[in-house]
This record gives C-alpha cells, sequence and structure tokens, in this order.
C-alpha cells in the first residue's frame, strides 16, 4: 500500500506486499439452532417479509396531519391498517417500503379525501376500527389481505386515477 508523500519513510525498508493466510476457512452453513432452512414461510398470519419494514412507521407519522378521519376510525387505527398493506406492497417488490406505498394504501381507502363516499366510510369503519391496538394484529391481518395483488401492482397515480369510481375493486370490500 502507497503511503503519501510527507509520511517520513526509511528508504532500507522492505516494501510490504498481499500475503495470503495460511488457514483457509470451512464455507458457511446455515446450522443455527433458531435458523429457517430455505425461503421465509408463507400463510395465515404470517405476515410479509421484507427488508427495514420499520422505516414505514417514520413515514406514515408524515402523513398523519393530511389523514380526514370519519366514522369513528381513529390516527392510530388508520395508520396500521394501512402500514400492513404498504408493507405488503413493498415486499411483492423486494424492497423496503418507501412513500408511495403508504399513500396507494390511505388511498384506496379514502383517507386522503375530506368528502369519501359514504358505503366507503362505512365499510372502513367495519374494518379498521381497532386495528391500531397492537392485540387485533389478525384484524389488521384481514384488511392487508384484502387488497389484490395486482392492485398492489399499480402505480400511486393509477390508483388516485380509479379512486373514488372503483373504490370498491381498489379495496377487494
Amino acid at each position: 500500500m502507497s503511503s503519501p508523500r510527507f509520511a517520513p519513510t526509511v528508504v532500507t525498508d522492505e516494501v510490504r506486499a498481499y500475503a495470503a493466510s495460511d488457514v483457509v476457512p470451512e464455507s458457511w452453513t446455515n446450522d443455527r439452532p433458531g435458523a429457517i432452512p430455505g425461503f421465509q414461510p408463507a400463510g395465515e398470519r404470517l405476515g410479509y417479509q421484507g427488508p427495514d419494514q420499520g422505516y414505514a412507521l417514520k413515514l406514515a407519522r408524515r402523513l398523519k396531519s393530511q389523514l380526514h378521519l370519519s366514522g369513528g376510525v381513529s390516527a392510530d387505527d388508520a395508520i396500521r391498517g394501512c402500514l400492513n398493506i404498504a408493507l405488503r406492497r413493498a415486499s411483492l417488490f423486494g424492497r423496503a417500503p418507501v412513500i408511495h406505498d403508504l399513500t396507494v394504501a390511505f388511498t384506496i381507502w379514502g383517507f386522503f379525501d375530506a368528502d369519501p363516499p359514504q358505503d366507503l366510510v362505512t365499510r372502513r369503519s367495519e374494518l379498521f376500527i381497532g386495528v391500531g391496538n397492537i392485540h387485533h394484529y389478525a384484524e389488521g391481518r384481514v384488511v392487508a389481505d384484502l387488497i389484490a395483488e395486482s392492485t398492489l401492482r399499480l402505480t400511486p397515480q393509477q390508483v388516485k386515477d380509479r379512486y373514488p369510481r372503483d373504490w370498491r375493486s381498489l379495496s377487494g370490500a
């Protein structure tokens, strides 16, 4: 490795060169007691795995002031229900959540709309009330699982263009 010109060196010192180690480590194997062999399991109530999912909470807090709540749904209920949808969308693309995942989820359920259709508010109340409570995981999974994969693959603009006209097909309700 070269050194800067201002560093003092002794001219008679031998120049260091790369030398490989005498020991070659064995190849790594997945043999830990808690390790999952193969891919992540999939099934009922197992959720959708993806990297850096906690970041979605920070993104959701940014959007909290833009939410229009009605029908008894609290901000925590709306965020938790839509967070599940956003995380599912992000995992479909194999990436961490981004702001567009949350905007798609909030748009599908009309939380950005100051005057959503009354039947949407009624359906939203049935599904979202209580989801903000940590003990209502199963109810949150129901909300996330209602949305079709084809809907989750739409761009935020496509979802915005179809809402509120097609809110039933977007939400799976």
